[in-house]
Order: C-alpha cells, then structure tokens, then sequence
C-alpha cells in the first residue's frame, strides 16, 4: 500500500498519515496550544517550514517506508517556490520546497516531495474519497481568504479568489492590493476592513434581521461568488463545483443557484451542478498525500 504525509499549512499545521486514498491516522495540528487569534501569520518563513517538517516527521512511524510527502499551503506556489501569498506575505518569494526538502532531509527523511496550492489539495481530496480521480474536480474554498482548486492539477496560477467581479473603484479592501477582486469582498480580513464596527458573523446574522446595509452586503457576497463560478463555466465548460471551507455556512445555495441562472444563459454551459460540502480539514490532508503520489511539484 503507497504510503504518504499530508500537512496543511493555514492559520496552523495540520498533518495525517495517508494510505491508498484515505487517512490512517488522526489528524494532528502544530504546533500545540497555538495562539488562535493570530495564528502563524507572524512567524517567519524559515519557521514556518521548520514546523511543517517537525509536523510530517512525527506523523511517520517508526520503521515505515514513505513514498511521498505533500504540502499544502496558501498561494501561489511554482516550481517549489511560493510566488506570492497575500494572506501569508513572509512566504513570498521563499524557496519552500529546497528548504523543506533540506529540513526533512535533517531529521533522516530523503523522500519525494511536492507542494501544492491549498485548494488544489481540497480538490484532490474531494477527488481521492469520492471516488473520481478520473474527473475533473473544481472547488472554492471560503475562509480568511477564497480559493479556487482544481483536479487534475493544471499548470497555471489559478488564483480564482483574485478575480475581478466589479469595475467599482470602491472595491479595493483585497489583501493582494487589487481592485475589485472575489476575495476584497468574501475574504474574512476583506469583510473586516469594509465593517469595521461589525464582525463578519455580526454582518450577516444582521441582514437575516432585515438590516438594509448589511443585507446588501450579503447580496453583493452571493454575487460575486456567482459571477466568479460563471466566468469559470465559460472558460472551462460547465460540470460540478463543490464550495467548502471554514465559513462556507455563510454560504445560501438556493441564491447562489439563482444568480449563476441570470449569468449562464448559453444552453451547452447550463448543465453545471454545484454542492455545499461541510468544512472538513482532512480533504486538504488526504489531497496533499494522494496528490504527491501521484506527481511531482517541486
């Protein structure tokens, strides 16, 4: 049976043992005790990369034979290095593969890596534990930041959260600094910048209370997702798309479906079919671990 480490870097490491497609161990998260308010944001990248393989080394047991080890991280991640991530900025620029290698290569582990973008682990993963690693898999992942990650993997950015959905020169509360971007109106530091006396929660628990503003906003939110998920429909055709991540309970399908009927309106891209999944960090894990059998990204 391949074996394989899957860790998750977010707002902290997250890591599991992987076998044919499925987690073998528990799920652990690192470092312990983390502060949950700020998280890793001001760790540096050399840090970072030293408890990410402090993560995968203790996920391996004493004695196995590893295949591989995948790492998932936020950004825009290219031949081993990270590019640019704007909710993780001290990444930018970092040579994450050679370091990690360096690093597991310290503690005794010579083996395969990859790093992948953080949604693409999501979409392996959904892949990998339904049974369709033979389709083409799209999600949008909603948190502190919007993801879009596809399988099989492609080459390319695809930093859908970074799409533009309005020409309003308002629009610019995006971390990367661009205007009118799917991420400076869903991402959760997005929301804080334009609510500065409200919570992202406080805002939408407010417009189902009929508070005009707030309601507003949560149209806005609804339709920028749409408008993003029709672009995609029309560059790539239409199929399935799943939407996952730690606030997709903000997410109403039913409006989402309404919207995305007012933008496809070309009858071949109608056939499209989008799902909620719960938040469930494991994808990622399992994604990371099966993708990095699969092939390498460093």
């Amino acid at each position: 049976m391949s074996k394989a480490v899957g860790a998750v870097l977010t707002t902290h490491v997250i890591a599991g043992l992987v076998e044919d497609h499925r987690l073998t161990s528990e799920l652990r998260e690192f470092p312990e005790n983390i502060d949950d308010t700020n998280g890793l944001i001001e760790v540096p990248a050399e840090s970072l990369c030293e408890i990410i393989c402090d993560a995968v080394a203790t996920m391996i047991p004493a004695g196995a034979t590893l295949d591989a080890v995948g790492v998932a991280m936020p950004g825009y991640v290219h031949q081993g290095v990270m590019l640019d991530a704007p909710n993780l900025p001290q990444l930018k620029g970092a040579q994450v593969c050679a370091t990690l290698s360096a690093g597991l290569k310290r503690r005794g582990f010579d083996v395969k890596l990859s790093v992948f973008n953080d949604a693409d682990a999501v979409a392996a993963g959904i892949a990998a534990t339904r049974g369709q690693m033979n389709r083409q898999v799209r999600v949008w992942t909603i948190g502190n930041g919007i993801g879009f990650g596809r399988y099989p993997w492609t080459e390319g950015p695809w930093e859908g959260g970074h799409m533009v959905v309005t020409l309003d020169a308002k629009e610019k509360y995006c971390g990367c600094g661009g205007r009118g971007h799917l991420e400076g109106i869903m991402g959760y530091r997005a929301m804080r910048l334009r609510f500065l006396d409200m919570e992202p929660d406080e805002v939408f628990a407010a417009a189902k209370k009929g508070d005009k503003r707030c309601a507003e906003f949560v149209e806005l939110w609804h339709r920028a997702l749409a408008a993003a998920t029709a672009s995609m429909v029309h560059l790539e055709g239409p199929g399935r798309f799943y939407y996952t991540g730690r606030d997709i309970q903000r997410l109403e399908l039913p409006r989402l479906k309404q919207y995305l009927y007012d933008a496809i309106k070309m009858s071949p891209l109608q056939n499209y079919i989008v799902e909620m999944l719960p938040e469930d960090p494991s994808l990622a894990v399992i994604g990371a671990g099966v993708a990095a059998m699969i092939e390498s990204k460093c």
